[in-house]
């Protein structure tokens, strides 16, 4: 397997790997897909890097969300347990999350140029010696 390709270690933390706020647009995402409560938005994110060991986190950010005008609540009556929340995406919300991921569409594509640099780098063949500046 090439170091590229590599899976991330299982101590590895997403904000170890992930961007910085990367959790704010995962959200806005997930609302836009579709409104939710906050245990299947846990469930929801794992594809994205993200694991459920600490659910405060994920309250905190859509407290927050709610606090900046992006999402809204509602209080959803259940017959089979505790009423729940479910929050959905606000306008300003769709309009943060096509900010964010303009930002994260560059991010990318510097990563890409990083990447396909480095690749080129690792891919000489051992016995060739690279010049040194001496040379």
């Amino acid at each position: 397997m090439k170091e590229l390709e590599k899976p991330i270690a299982p101590e590895t933390t997403p904000a170890q790997v992930l961007p910085k706020n990367f959790l704010r647009p995962c959200l806005l995402l997930l609302l836009r897909e579709q409104p939710a409560h906050g245990y299947d938005l846990l469930e929801r994110l794992r594809p994205m890097g993200f694991n459920r060991d600490d659910p405060g986190r994920l309250y905190r950010a859509l407290r927050a969300l709610e606090t900046d005008g992006l999402v809204r609540s509602v209080w959803e009556k259940s017959t089979s347990g505790p009423d729940r929340r479910m929050y959905e995406l606000t306008r300003e919300g769709m309009e943060c999350l096509h900010e964010s991921v303009t930002s994260l569409k560059a991010t990318y594509e510097i990563l890409g140029v990083f990447l396909s640099r480095y690749t080129e780098f690792v891919a000489l063949r051992p016995g060739k010696k690279s010049r040194s500046p001496r040379d």
